[in-house]
């Protein structure tokens, strides 16, 4: 490996920008992002995504630009840019292909270009090389070469961190593996897995999402056969997970930018070499059916026209990420079926939830009363806290508390209000 080696990572959102600040550690590091203002704030110490605290960001010697041109000539390309879905829930590949238009302009002899967005099997080898190779001039494999290392970041974790996990990596030839080794080991106290191809590095992050997709999916379903009995699926988990190799997975909306959209991934590249994949689409069609499924169990509890106030709008606890938010399925089925929502969450960006969504969000609870029903969606650590008295300035008599996420099964609600839960 070169010394000093100059890295770039291209894209710097809930993944890019912690893997650039560890690897500033260690290397010259310089972080691309297509967004002026995500440079500006993170040139302010400020990430949005909350997964760089300001004074490690302050701390750090990364450099940052968003002029594509400031990237040329380095050594170590790292794309980290999303792998979205479309409407019809294709693989969107948009935006690691731009960022291939990016890197190739910048591409000089002897760099290395490594992928960590999830794509499917063949995507880096088949579809970045070629585009890499026909903006630079360049030859694949020869003046160039390929790697992948599929992230594993879950937004908000603390304990799972970058330089915590082990980093899987894979390179085109094997002087090109053991130099992402060594590059990746200098990060993580996790440990490197060196994959025996790329493709089976890619094969292993689209399954690492698919599998606990489909394993939710599995819960989703029997909690939908427990409420015709009148069981609770929380009630249920309690007892099962007594067991030692019980898989104790919880229902609910399966949103966010990696478990909702990667089996979407593994099933394209399954149709396109003649396979159906029933267990992954089975389990995409059952989650995805959760928020207008849970909507319509709470409809059934609320006179017409209710008011409606749903706490959170993120995919997840105690983050302010909104992609693929499965929250507003339930918001919109509320609507369609004749209710008023309102709806609030303290990690969210306004200004992101009404360009994404169309959402005004409420700008605190303060003074907020008269709702027939309060819908606990998210379990926001503000949210977790609330009281019997909460529910009382909240609702009306006889108002229904519908609690997605558990949240308030300790709760002892105040006399007059009810309780729908999963």
């Amino acid at each position: 490996m070169s010394s000093p080696l100059r890295v770039a990572v291209v894209g710097l959102g809930y993944v890019g920008l912690p893997l650039a600040v560890a690897l500033a550690r260690h290397f010259p590091t310089l972080g691309l992002d297509i967004s002026a203002s995500r440079i500006a704030e993170l040139q302010r110490g400020h990430d949005r995504t909350d997964e760089v605290a300001p004074a490690t960001l302050r701390a750090s010697t990364l450099k940052l630009t968003a002029d594509p041109a400031a990237i040329a000539g380095l050594d170590l390309y790292i794309v980290t840019v999303p792998t979205p879905v479309d409407a019809d829930n294709e693989p969107d590949l948009r935006p690691v292909k731009s960022a291939c238009v990016t890197v190739g302009q910048a591409l000089r002899p002897g760099a290395v270009v490594v992928f960590e967005s999830t794509v499917y099997p063949g995507v880096t080898e088949d579809i970045c090389g070629p585009e890499l190779e026909r903006i630079s001039g360049l030859r694949c494999g020869l003046d160039f070469f390929l790697g992948y290392s599929p992230e594993r970041i879950n937004p908000g974790d603390r304990e799972h961190t970058v330089d915590t996990i082990t980093k899987v990596v894979a390179g085109q030839t094997p002087a090109v593996t053991r130099q992402l080794a060594e590059v990746y080991g200098k990060i993580t106290r996790g440990g490197v897995f060196e994959a025996a191809s790329i493709r089976v590095a890619e094969a292993s992050k689209v399954i690492e999402n698919a599998q606990r997709d489909i394993n939710i999916a599995f819960i989703n379903e029997v909690t939908r056969i427990f409420q015709t009995l009148g069981i609770s699926i929380h009630d249920v988990l309690d007892a099962s997970a007594t067991k030692w190799n019980f898989l104790n997975f919880k229902p609910g909306l399966v949103g966010g930018h990696c478990i909702g959209v990667d089996p979407f991934y593994l099933a394209r590249c399954a149709i396109d070499h003649g396979l159906h994949p029933e267990i992954v689409l089975a389990g995409r069609r059952i989650n995805d059916g959760m928020g207008r499924w849970i909507a319509e169990r709470i409809s059934a509890g609320l006179p017409a026209r209710a008011r409606v106030l749903v706490l959170g709008l993120t995919f997840k606890e105690n983050v302010p990420d909104l992609r693929n938010s499965k929250v507003v399925d339930v918001i919109r089925a509320l609507r369609e079926a004749g209710h008023c929502v309102d709806v609030h969450d303290p990690q969210a960006d306004p200004a992101e939830a009404a360009h994404e969504y169309g959402e005004t969000l409420m700008p605190s609870l303060e003074g907020a009363s008269g709702y027939d029903c309060v819908v606990g969606a998210v379990a926001h650590s503000p949210y977790a806290a609330f009281t019997a008295e909460a529910f009382s300035a909240l609702l009306v008599p006889e108002g229904l508390v519908a609690d997605i996420k558990g949240l308030w099964r300790t709760v002892a609600l105040p006399p007059g209000l009810r309780r729908w839960q999963l």
